[in-house]
């Protein structure tokens, strides 16, 4: 990493930020898989990231952000660089109909501040694993409802450390998409707009959700959340499962036998097992049905 050496050196550099090196990422990834970041930091603030985001730019540093990893996967060479984990970044602001959370905030945990302040419109996220950051980058969504729908700006910051307010329409959210993608910035916070309702009914919803995710995905084992995008016409667990892949196992990564979309550490498992298992899925699929599966999930380092 550039001309640091040693923990010395960065400590100097950063004496206040949390940063280790040859950080093992598996220890942050829902899958439990991935291998060693060069640097690992955990900013605890907006100055935090822009001193990282800076110097790492300064200095031709690679950068990679990251939020909860909960739909991502980490290859086992692990992450060149600098890696930033937005978790220590959590606060959440209700005021009337609006929630401001910062980017490392779980989603999950901005559904329930809404449901307390009688605010409706962020039930479908009641289970979604990822972080603010995470569910604005990839636009997440889950029973019919997505971030898009309540997002009203977010607060990013670009490769050369500014910051910028992007409103709803300039997000250009999409299917498991937004622009913060194609421009590489920073996710800070985001701003929900949501509508008041009643707490019982709110509750209610999300319960009814949390209990069908329960019943139908595989939550007691490590994964990375469902891993293929729908393709247009079609339901990709259904592809899956009709091809006949469940369960079928490279290392300790198999396709679940209780959800197809899903694949699971089932003990031992590695990146790479998880890759292999994705690229199997992918060629029986098209060689059966014609049907490419494009990943939601992103893999991420070393080749």
């Amino acid at each position: 990493m550039s001309n640091l050496k040693t923990r010395k050196d960065l400590d100097q550099v950063f004496p206040e930020i949390n940063i280790t090196s040859n950080a093992a990422l598996s220890d942050f990834t829902n899958t439990d898989t991935g291998g060693p970041a060069d640097w690992l930091a955990f900013p605890t603030s907006i100055e935090q990231v822009q001193q990282l985001v800076d110097f790492t730019f300064e200095n031709d540093i690679d950068l990679t952000v990251i939020g909860n990893a909960s739909n991502l996967i980490v290859n086992d060479k692990g992450i060149a660089g600098l890696v930033i984990i937005l978790t220590q970044m959590n606060q959440i602001t209700v005021s009337t109909d609006r929630i401001v959370a910062q980017a490392g905030a779980p989603i999950i945990a901005v559904s329930e501040a809404a449901c307390t302040a009688g605010l409706t419109g962020l039930e479908f996220a009641a289970g979604i694993p990822g972080s603010v950051g995470g569910a604005v980058f990839m636009n997440a969504g889950a029973y019919g409802g997505e971030t898009k729908d309540v997002v009203k700006k977010a607060t990013v910051m670009t490769r050369e450390g500014e910051i910028k307010t992007i409103e709803n329409d300039e997000l250009d959210f999409g299917y498991r998409h937004s622009s913060v993608q194609d421009n590489h910035q920073v996710i800070l916070s985001a701003e929900f707009q949501l509508v008041p309702g009643t707490v019982a009914t709110i509750r209610a919803q999300m319960d009814d959700f949390n209990e069908r995710r329960a019943q139908k995905q595989p939550l007691e084992w490590p994964s990375c959340g469902s891993v293929f995008k729908r393709p247009v016409g079609y339901f990709a667990g259904r592809l899956i499962h009709d091809a006949g892949l469940q369960g079928y196992t490279s290392g300790g990564a198999q396709v679940s036998k209780k959800h197809a979309g899903f694949i699971i550490n089932i003990g031992g498992g590695t990146a790479t097992d998880y890759v292999n298992v994705i690229k199997h899925v992918q060629s029986e699929v098209y060689r059966q049905f014609g049907v490419h599966l494009e990943t939601e999930v992103r893999v991420i380092g070393r080749q």
